[in-house]
């Protein structure tokens, strides 16, 4: 029990993000804290121990040092801030709540040592405090604030909690309800991006640099480190450290950074893994800001690796330290104002407005080789490797708001935090494209699951989910989110699907027409006014259709006079000019594009170009390089490029959705029956009984069709008749998932015969199997006549928690595979989005004449899904299926469902 106790008080334990980009932190207290208690009281000034007590205390005892460290983790709670480690580690700041005499309430009060505050501690403590407070079911916070205490009237104001307050004889009583608004998820949201990116500056925009295992010898990634920050000609300081050599590239060395005169932003260090720690623990020290570890052989190298990574970023987190790495490749900013190189290669890519984040140290030379040959600039550089601290997440922070950076590529081999990841992508794609390469889509294997939703979730579902759900792009290959970036950097986002193809050769127009086709992309006839304004322009032979042919002789006079006109044309969106090099010299054809591409930026429609079999990423459009036509060798590459650019247009302009606030809803029974299920049963995971799962559905207005439940054929009989013929009649049991398979579902019984008859048949055939003991009974339901079989369930991801998936439902679900997952939780505009993403959908809208279903209905169908998960986080698995969705305003039926609680 101790051990179970002190397990669920470490998740409490975390490092947070200070205001000025140091870190700190938060665990809960300890009765061991009492001499660290009683030592920041005595370092508080007399103003805020005034301030934190009402009165001028002057000395706190040690009995009440360790009453005051004394807590019960539920009536009573605390958390500490702390700095330094092992025996110089130190309280900082002191978090508390404590019930009160009105249910649901507790009383809330903070300190925090003078040197620390306006940094954020305090909104920090009062974020953690009140989400375990709501875990213990407390309902509001209360507080006694001297209304001279305007740093703590602020800290609620600002916290996005509704504050309720009252001004008495000095003293502000402020009441906090713990309720979570849109005001609190936002400023939360911006005080997180705020800190990430100050935490980031000293990484992406340092004043000074040690390299830390610079060396002489040629080869080793310190020397390579150290001259290429000279190479480049990094704008700040660096300072060479190595113990055992003097000289470094013909500048003096320093045995340790803390032997630096000056001041260190950013340590770049390049030493034994075994070393790392004390190297760390030096700079914390010396108050480096922020450590770039390049060495390897932690994480990525096993247990005793991982335990190493762990004691490293144990030690930067100490001292407020944040951490890059380790086994990483390094970091780059290409701006004048810094020109930074800090990896160990000695390619240093063009200036450009691209952020590019790769997990992958190994690819990272690679990456940057081709990023030069495709002339693709970017703005900064980050290779996070294992990623122990600063994450993709942080990264993404930092370029929403980065001026230089209009386009940020990624390449993910894991994610850290999935559902913040989510949260911060969904934010930063609003206002710049995300394009990212996720490693690792195909499973190795599937795994045994025990329901249909659980079997259709395959590894790389949820990621899938979100990139959607958050509005990136996703790509497979390295080649093509190099394309897309072109593309994204260089023109403006499609304005719809409408492509013009203009070309002399009219076989690769036909392979771009049909690769633009494929993809969803329109290539529709030209309008009658194009046409004919194209006829008078073009030699007679030309074919005038879209594709535009020119010929092989076309000349650049014609390209000019043809682009000219298309720019013109209100019905195309996207036009794609195809040259080959036959008789019009290629330079000239790509200087009548550099002509013409600034008419098309003024009508805002985009334009790419394909030079086959000439070499050409990008045609120059203007002086500053922040307007340029991408030039792909073949004309597919193009097309794949444009129809994600299309598709995340149309994201950036569809309704944002949200959630939705339903009726008819049961929480606390519903909480009750799973609740009591789970206390009657120890089995783990625990199948719900076939009544109580229709309980449950009905707590969530959910529509289910009637059913009975029979142990024996006689009984079966019975509840036939009072059910009212046709029936089917299915084998209730809650091990054997797939009833069809083992015979377990006869449908369309019209007598009491034919149901003891399939009752019987039934039996049999599981005492056939050996698995009579698996058979508790059967349930007799009423036929359900027509209507499209779908399929609704919930099955949990280990990192992305709760995937909801809808699709073709029946006895072929696992068959067709028509199905799509978002992750929890749902907003209107997902449910309507995921209806409408299987093929399904078409039977539902009326297929070839037939009625249409009533799809409004599956929607809130699945909304309601949602909120039972929600509220039910027991909830392991869930299938509704199948799903009769009937004709137009006549609802749904649920048919079968199973509940799984673990």
């Amino acid at each position: 029990m101790a051990r179970a106790a002190s397990r669920q008080l470490e998740r409490y334990r975390q490092a947070v993000i200070l205001r000025d980009g140091s870190t700190l932190c938060l665990r809960p207290i300890e009765p061991g804290d009492f001499e660290r208690v009683q030592s920041l009281f005595y370092r508080m000034s007399p103003h805020s121990i005034y301030l934190r007590y009402h009165h001028v205390v002057t000395h706190m005892s040690q009995e009440e040092a360790k009453r005051y460290s004394t807590v019960d983790y539920h009536d009573t709670f605390a958390l500490v801030g702390i700095v330094g480690s092992g025996e110089e580690e130190r309280i900082v700041a002191v978090g508390r709540y404590a019930q009160l005499p009105r249910e649901h309430a507790a009383e809330v009060a903070f300190e925090v040592e003078d040197a620390y505050q306006g940094k954020g501690i305090g909104t920090h403590l009062l974020e953690q405090l009140a989400a375990i407070a709501r875990e213990n079911g407390f309902r509001t916070f209360e507080a006694e604030v001297l209304a001279e205490n305007e740093d703590m009237m602020r800290v609620f104001s600002d916290s996005g909690f509704q504050v309720v307050r009252e001004l008495e004889g000095g003293i502000n009583q402020v009441v906090l309800p713990l309720t979570l608004t849109p005001a609190f998820e936002e400023r939360s949201a911006e005080r997180e991006r705020t800190a990430a990116i100050a935490s980031l500056r000293a990484f992406l925009n340092p004043r000074s640099i040690a390299v830390i295992g610079a060396s002489q010898r040629e080869g080793t990634a310190g020397n390579m480190l150290f001259r290429n920050l000279l190479r480049e000609g990094f704008t700040g300081a660096v300072y060479p450290i190595n113990p055992k050599t003097e000289v470094v590239a013909s500048i003096r060395t320093y045995p340790t950074v803390l032997d630096v005169p000056h001041e260190v932003d950013m340590a770049i260090i390049a030493v034994p893994a075994t070393a790392v720690n004390q190297v760390v623990e030096q700079c914390g020290r010396k108050g480096v800001r922020g450590a770039v570890v390049i060495s390897a052989g932690f994480g990525e190298s096993g247990d005793d690796g991982a335990a190493m990574e762990h004691k490293v970023l144990e030690t930067a987190r100490s001292y407020g330290m944040r951490l890059v790495g380790p086994n990483c490749f390094g970091i780059i900013n290409t701006s004048p104002q810094i020109s930074m190189n800090a990896t160990f290669s000695a390619l240093f890519p063009p200036r450009g407005r691209v952020g590019l984040c790769t997990q992958s140290g190994a690819l990272g030379i690679a990456i940057l080789e081709y990023a030069q040959g495709m002339d693709i600039g970017l703005s900064t550089f980050v290779s996070i490797g294992n990623r122990a601290d600063v994450s993709s997440n942080d990264l993404l922070q930092y370029w929403y708001e980065d001026p230089d950076t209009d386009v940020i590529l990624l390449y993910l081999e894991s994610f850290g935090n999935p559902r913040r990841f989510s949260r911060i992508a969904r934010t930063v794609a609003e206002s710049k494209p995300v394009v990212a390469i996720k490693s690792g889509r195909t499973p190795a294997g599937s795994r045994a699951a025990a329901s249909h939703t659980g079997a259709l979730a395959s590894a790389d579902v949820a990621s899938d989910a979100l990139f959607k759900q958050a509005g990136m792009i996703r790509v497979d290959t390295m080649e093509e989110l190099f394309d897309i970036a072109n593309l994204l950097s260089h023109q403006p986002l499609p304005r719809g699907r409408r492509v013009v193809i203009l070309t002399n050769g009219g076989g690769p127009a036909i392979l771009t027409a049909d690769a633009c086709a494929a993809r969803g992309l329109e290539v529709p006839p030209l309008s009658e006014k194009t046409h004919s304004q194209l006829k008078g322009l073009l030699p007679p032979n030309a074919g005038l259709a879209n594709p535009i042919d020119m010929t092989a002789d076309a000349s650049v006079e014609q390209y000019r006079k043809a682009m000219e006109t298309l720019a013109q044309d209100e019905d195309t969106d996207i036009v794609i000019v195809i040259f080959i090099p036959i008789f019009a010299p290629v330079d000239a054809v790509a200087d009548c594009v550099r002509e013409m591409a600034p008419l098309f930026r003024e009508q805002g429609k985009t334009l790419l170009a394909s030079f086959i079999s000439a070499r050409k990423t990008c045609i120059q459009a203007d002086s500053d390089e922040t307007y340029s036509v991408p030039c792909f060798t073949f004309p597919e590459s193009a097309a794949a490029s444009l129809s994600r650019a299309c598709e995340y247009s149309e994201w950036l302009e569809r309704p944002k959705g949200r959630t939705t606030s339903l009726k008819g809803i049961s929480r606390k029974k519903a909480e009750q029956l799973v609740t009591q299920a789970l206390e009657r049963s120890p089995a783990r995971p625990l199948w719900l009984d076939g009544q109580s799962v229709n309980q449950l559905l009905e707590c969530y207005g959910i529509v289910t069709a009637p059913v009975r439940y029979a142990a024996t054929a006689a009984e079966a009989m019975k509840a036939a008749r009072k059910v009212g013929f046709p029936v089917a009649v299915k084998l209730l049991s809650d091990t054997i998932v797939h009833k069809t398979e083992v015979g377990g579902v006869v449908l369309n019984l019209v007598s009491g015969r034919k149901v003891e008859q399939a009752f019987t048949q039934i039996e049999e055939r599981l005492v056939g199997m050996g698995r009579r003991d698996e058979m508790q009974g059967v349930t007799v339901q009423r036929m359900v006549p027509g209507g499209v079989e779908v399929i609704v369930g919930v099955t949990q991801d280990p990192s992305f928690g709760p995937l909801t998936l809808f699709g073709a439902g029946g006895i072929h679900a696992e068959l067709f595979k028509d199905v799509t997952f978002r992750i929890h939780p749902l907003t209107n505009v997902d449910a309507r989005e995921m209806v409408r993403a299987v093929k399904v959908y078409q039977l539902l809208a009326g297929w070839r004449g037939a009625e249409p279903s009533d799809i409004e209905a599956v929607e809130e169908l699945l909304l309601r899904v949602s909120a039972m998960e929600e509220d039910l986080p027991q909830i392991a698995e869930l299938d509704l299926n199948p799903v009769k969705v009937l004709g137009r305003a006549s609802g749904y039926v649920v048919v079968d469902a199973r509940v799984m609680l673990a």
